[in-house]
């Protein structure tokens, strides 16, 4: 926002507040309510307005409060932001940016806790990133603000509190790239979010047992790195994939699709996903049991190795 006076935020309660998450928090403060604007209830103007100020020359970043609540603003989305510019032919973008809280695993209440990801994946002109730790937040999100295409950007609430060092100075990752953030040599495990530590831990877990384990963050779900994921497998013959979204039709079964195709002949197990299940989101008390946790993980790594 110092760099850019183009760049503006609207969301509900994100000014003096800062954010149900605050992550807003001293904005309003600094850039005035012009650039941090309090929005009315109601997501479907929230959208609205920001492909609007796109359209004026602004880069608007909405906040959405809680993932279930995009859904009013699903026909902004998906029939007027992600369309735009190919209905245009490329002569008008709309370098909108929306953040979206996403996942389980802070106790909250009805419509609180939704894995969305696949919606947006599904609709072609969207780019939707999910980052799993501190560093890649920071430079995926001004990559996401300068992006001249629209891209969804969704935040792991169990993730709000991790705590990391951020290198400024670094060169920031592709927005499309997914990252390999544990190197193995006999099981691929791939994951994005909050179920990026969730597979280290797994790993780390193998490790003591001497398996080998490569992690790999998906960061872009949309477009998905599929070729570093072919890559890596075509190195350990083995894939796991884990996301907190429910398994069918989800980004799982996407990208066994892709690696099935590419890298048939090198696997040694089939493909194995660890998911939600396909029920909607549990009440609190029994997330824990619906979320895919370390031991499900684990459970799935011995299946595979178990071919």
């Amino acid at each position: 926002m110092e760099a850019d006076e183009k760049v503006m935020l609207i969301g509900e309660d994100i000014g003096a507040l800062g954010g149900v998450f605050r992550v807003t928090d001293g904005l309003q403060k600094d850039f005035g309510a012009l650039r941090v604007v309090n929005a009315p209830l109601g997501e479907a103007g929230i959208v609205g307005s920001a492909i609007g100020l796109a359209m004026a020359g602004y880069r608007p970043v909405c906040e959405i409060q809680f993932d279930g609540f995009v859904f009013p603003a699903m026909n902004q989305i998906v029939t007027q932001l992600a369309k735009y510019r190919h209905r245009s032919e490329g002569a008008i973008a709309l370098p909108v940016v929306i953040r979206i809280p996403v996942g389980g695993g802070i106790g909250a209440i009805e419509h609180h806790s939704e894995s969305p990801e696949a919606y947006f994946t599904h609709t072609a002109g969207l780019r939707v990133v999910c980052p799993s730790n501190a560093h890649d937040a920071y430079h995926l999100l001004r990559a996401a603000i300068r992006s001249d295409d629209p891209v969804i950007f969704l935040e792991p609430k169990k993730s709000y509190w991790l705590k990391g060092e951020i290198d400024t100075a670094a060169a920031p990752p592709d927005l499309n790239s997914a990252a390999v953030v544990r190197p193995g040599t006999d099981l691929t495990l791939v994951g994005y979010g909050a179920l990026v530590p969730v597979a280290l831990k797994a790993a780390d877990a193998l490790a003591e047992e001497g398996r080998s384990v490569e992690v790999i963050d998906l960061r872009s779900l949309s477009p998905i790195d599929d070729a570093t994921v072919t890559a890596s497998v075509r190195r350990t013959g083995r894939l796991v994939i884990a996301h907190e979204a429910a398994q069918s039709a989800g980004i799982g079964a996407e990208l066994a699709s892709r690696v099935l195709a590419d890298a048939f002949y090198e696997l040694e197990a089939p493909i194995l996903r660890v998911t939600g299940y396909d029920t909607p989101y549990p009440a609190s008390r029994l997330e824990e049991e619906w979320l895919p946790g370390l031991d499900r993980v684990l459970d799935a790594c011995d299946a595979s190795y178990a071919y």
